[in-house]
């Protein structure tokens, strides 16, 4: 098939539905005082006794949750879409089959229309807005095709909603996977704390101002803004503030399954890096850690990494 061709194909589907449903619950203040907390927002509107739910938030009314695909409003379904419309899926099929495996968000863009108050009943409709022509980027080649939902409370519209995705074919690494591990980029701004390692020492800043301890390294203070710091070190006690473990993607690199772990100093300040001797499984959050100083490229290289070994032993 011709690009031509398989555009013309594509192009068929502008207007076409790609779903339909409802909001998994009516808007609420438990969910709204939730979003607010993550994003830092305080706005009185928000958050006072008859809070509206921030402008922001009117694509987290239709979101589902992970439990796959449903088949009626309400119900679970891939991206917030409880009824997805077999043009949809004719659309990623027909794509696929020209060799557009693979998938990416690229944008968004919302209109807001009118509040949402809690209680308010949400339903929307999703249509294939446009598919593009033909494009090639650096993952690969392939077609941006937007979708526009339109957002009801209560029947009434309240937003819209435009998502874009790039279905594409990837472009092959022709070069093989290394099985060095990526080396840190060292530069003027954290080269102290790089020599501070090559000397077995945890260096974190303190500001000259006003005294925050602040980690990583940067130019300025992000409370005062003051470029004036020293450096101290770290006792390098710590514990697991929270971890994850990694499974995929596969690399040479990075045998799996590992930790990272964002570790909270006794200082104060937080840093991700590795919790080692203990089984992944095993790791829990709050659970003791202590510096230690490794070799990560091999006994005869002088490259050392800081990680965080666990107090509890295998």
């Amino acid at each position: 098939m011709s690009d031509d061709d398989l555009f013309a194909r594509l192009r068929a589907y502008e207007g076409r539905p790609a779903g339909s449903g409802g909001g998994r619950d009516p808007v609420n203040a438990t969910m709204i005082g939730h979003w607010c907390e993550v994003m830092g927002e305080a706005g009185p509107a928000y958050t006072g006794p008859d809070p509206v739910a921030p402008p922001a938030m009117l694509q987290v009314w239709i979101m589902a949750g992970l439990s796959g695909p449903g088949s009626a409003p309400g119900e679970s379904g891939d991206s917030g879409v409880s009824r997805r419309s077999p043009a949809y899926d004719e659309l990623f099929a027909l794509l696929e089959s020209a060799g557009c495996t693979a998938v990416v968000a690229t944008d968004c863009e919302q209109e807001y229309v009118r509040l949402l108050r809690p209680g308010d009943v949400i339903t929307f409709d999703s249509v294939i807005e446009s598919v593009s022509p033909r494009k090639t980027t650096k993952l690969g080649t392939g077609h941006f095709i937007t979708t526009r939902t339109e957002i009801r409370a209560n029947g009434e519209l309240a937003g819209t909603h435009r998502f874009r995705i790039l279905k594409y074919a990837p472009v092959a690494d022709p070069r093989p996977a290394s099985a060095e591990r990526p080396r840190p980029v060292i530069n003027r701004d954290n080269a102290g704390f790089w020599e501070g390692v090559a000397a077995h020492k945890l260096l974190l800043q303190r500001c000259g101002e006003c005294g925050t301890l602040r980690f990583p390294w940067l130019p300025g203070c992000g409370g005062c803004g003051s470029a004036l710091w020293e450096a101290v070190e770290a006792c390098g006690a710590g514990t697991v503030h929270s971890y994850v473990v990694m499974h995929h993607p596969p690399h040479p690199a990075f045998p799996t399954p590992y930790a990272v772990g964002l570790i909270e100093l006794a200082e104060g300040v937080r840093m991700i890096s590795n919790v080692t001797g203990i089984a992944p499984e095993r790791i829990r959050i709050g659970m003791p850690v202590e510096l230690e100083f490794v070799r990560a490229y091999g006994p005869a290289d002088e490259q050392e990494l800081p990680v965080f070994r666990a107090g509890v032993k295998t």
